[in-house]
């Protein structure tokens, strides 16, 4: 892995991307969410700071646990600018985020359990099938696949 010189303070995005091991794309696509930001040199190339690197390395380890991108940024944009994210962040955000991922798998638990039936039967009825009607709630409405072209349109 390339070594950025200490004297160095900004980074082109080649640079970024061979040290942080996130494409140029994903890096672009970050910025353009406000995950990461950049300056515009006079022959417009993009130019960041070094903090990016932690904060590109933040990002990467909240997506992994399934953490939408949409809370990464408001997570990020609850730290001062041009301060990277710290082991104390990390630990703070990952206890907040640990209910919302605690209750991801037991649905994702839920799902696999009844997985098997949806696919054995074949008739994907939402008035009893727990995968897209859990409890029984629309059953009361209509049954059967129909509701699902219904509420597309409705």
């Amino acid at each position: 892995m390339p070594q950025i010189p200490v004297k160095i303070h900004e980074l082109t995005v080649g640079q970024l991307s061979a040290r942080s091991g996130a494409a140029v794309s994903a890096l672009h696509f970050y910025e353009a969410k406000g995950l990461i930001s950049s300056r515009r040199t006079s022959g417009n190339q993009r130019r960041y700071t070094r903090d990016a690197l932690r904060r590109v390395a933040f990002v990467r380890a909240a997506q992994r646990v399934g953490i939408p991108l949409a809370t990464i940024r408001d997570a990020l944009a609850g730290l001062p600018e041009e301060r990277t994210p710290t082991r104390e962040d990390w630990a703070r955000l990952s206890e907040n985020w640990r209910a919302e991922l605690d209750a991801r798998i037991q649905q994702l638990g839920r799902l696999r359990d009844h997985l098997t039936d949806c696919i054995g039967c074949g008739c994907l009825s939402l008035e009893t099938c727990v995968l897209s009607n859990p409890d029984d709630v629309i059953g009361e409405q209509i049954s059967g696949s129909r509701l699902m072209g219904e509420k597309k349109r409705g």
